[in-house]
């Protein structure tokens, strides 16, 4: 596994990992919620993440946190496609990323300009989503959730997490590729259906989910894994993402989708040295 083509005709590098900047859209976001509502506040935010050096920027305007209700599809599109305009005409070459688990979102972001999909649900949630992605053919991202954002945090139990995990997207895997679909990238969904203890268990067999040979996804940033643990708060958990993420990188992610993009890069360029060594 090195690349994956987009919907363009480029291609995305993965041979060095990759950092994608978070843009909540909503006012309900566990970190960040509220700061995006404004165009303004939208364009300086995307041109930030992208001078900084992220590829990818992930737009979401409906908020996934634990206990949260998803806002309407209506409102979630309302919300988006303005957003994508905004971005396409004041970055240069940042891929812009839906973060939406719903089938008819996400073919109205791609058909005005977005690059790829990221579903907390991996089709799940909305049983035309696999078909939607697979006749758009864009770069999908599908992440492993126990439950919805109602109920995924009540006493999420398995008998064994990793297993469960990757046996869950092999199923998705071959399903998709049955498809003839093979632009996948894979988030096992840190914080989503998962005690502290499912969390640090998947991060310390990350290696696990490189059998796939598909770029691995790690969405940790400043999460109740990191906070919790540290007995802080989100706004405190910078250094502590800063770890989780080199922890990552060390054990196999590609992609780091992170609130904070110039201290996640300096993880990518600190891992990259070693592993060169």
């Amino acid at each position: 596994m090195s690349k994956i083509i987009k919907q363009k005709g480029n291609s995305i590098d993965f041979s060095t990992p990759i950092v994608m900047g978070i843009l909540n859209l909503t006012s309900d976001s566990f970190y960040d919620g509220g700061n995006y509502l404004t165009e303004d506040s939208i364009i300086r935010q995307c041109i930030k993440i992208e001078k900084l050096g992220a590829k990818i920027i992930d737009i979401g305007a409906c908020s996934s946190r634990p206990g949260s209700t998803p806002v309407s599809e209506e409102e979630e599109i309302k919300t988006l496609l303005p957003a994508i305009k905004i971005i396409r005409k004041h970055t240069q070459n940042i891929l812009i990323s839906i973060d939406t688990f719903r089938s008819n979102v996400a073919k109205k972001c791609v058909e005005l300009g977005a690059d790829m999909i990221n579903d907390i649900s991996a089709g799940e949630n909305d049983l035309n989503m696999l078909d939607t992605i697979v006749a758009l053919n864009v770069p999908y991202i599908m992440m492993h959730m126990k439950g919805n954002s109602l109920t995924m945090q009540n006493n999420p139990a398995y008998n064994d997490v990793i297993f469960e995990i990757t046996d869950f997207f092999q199923k998705k895997i071959n399903t998709l590729n049955k498809k003839g679909f093979n632009k996948i990238i894979i988030d096992p969904g840190f914080g989503f259906g998962k005690t502290i203890e499912h969390n640090y268990d998947i991060l310390n067999n990350l290696v696990e989910f490189t059998k796939f040979k598909l770029p691995i996804l790690v969405g940790a940033s400043r999460k109740s894994m990191i906070y919790k643990l540290l007995e802080k708060t989100p706004k405190k958990a910078l250094n502590g993402t800063s770890i989780i993420n080199t922890i990552a990188l060390l054990n196999g992610a590609n992609i780091l989708r992170v609130h904070d993009v110039e201290e996640a890069l300096e993880c990518v360029k600190i891992t990259t040295f070693i592993n060169k060594l």
